[in-house]
């Protein structure tokens, strides 16, 4: 007798998102995260005030992020890297683009000579997942938070 098997079109593996080692000091993994879809996880203690790694992607100017971020259905990862240039995460990204929000996060973000980098605010022990806060202006959409932090501002925007 033939063995049955359950079989779905629903039960495909989703591609998992993966750190690329070139831009990260430290071992991170991305997986699941209870704040927003998926998260980067330190998969070792990392001390503070070291670079974690560093937010990587496309390089367009301000016509064209004003474009991709008007675009329906695709996923926002554009970080501006100064007045004309912005760095869209989703081409070519270093995995630095599923780092999420949090009001009290455990990163800052310094950004040196071209170049966004995620720094530790704070010691992070192995198994933490990183957060950073995007400090997106209080005059944009204004966008529902949920870090779960004590100090929670209730948005991803400043207030």
């Amino acid at each position: 007798m033939p063995r049955r098997t359950v079989s779905s079109v629903s039960q495909k593996k989703k591609k998992v998102p993966q750190i690329n080692p070139e831009f990260a000091s430290f071992q991170l993994e991305i997986r699941p995260s209870k704040i927003h879809r998926w998260g980067v996880y330190a998969l070792e203690d990392i001390p503070a005030r070291r670079k974690v790694m560093e937010y990587t992607g496309e390089r367009i100017n301000r016509k064209e992020t004003k474009r991709r971020s008007e675009e329906q259905g695709r996923l926002i990862y554009l970080f501006t890297l100064d007045p004309y240039w912005t760095l869209d995460g989703a081409v070519g990204g270093s995995g630095a683009e599923y780092i999420n929000h949090c009001c009290d996060p455990n990163i800052v973000t310094v950004i040196r000579s071209g170049h966004i980098l995620y720094m530790s605010r704070r010691a992070i022990k192995k198994g933490e997942e990183l957060t950073v806060d995007y400090h997106f202006d209080k005059n944009v959409e204004r966008i529902k938070c949920a870090c779960g932090a004590e100090t929670c501002r209730g948005t991803i925007n400043l207030t």
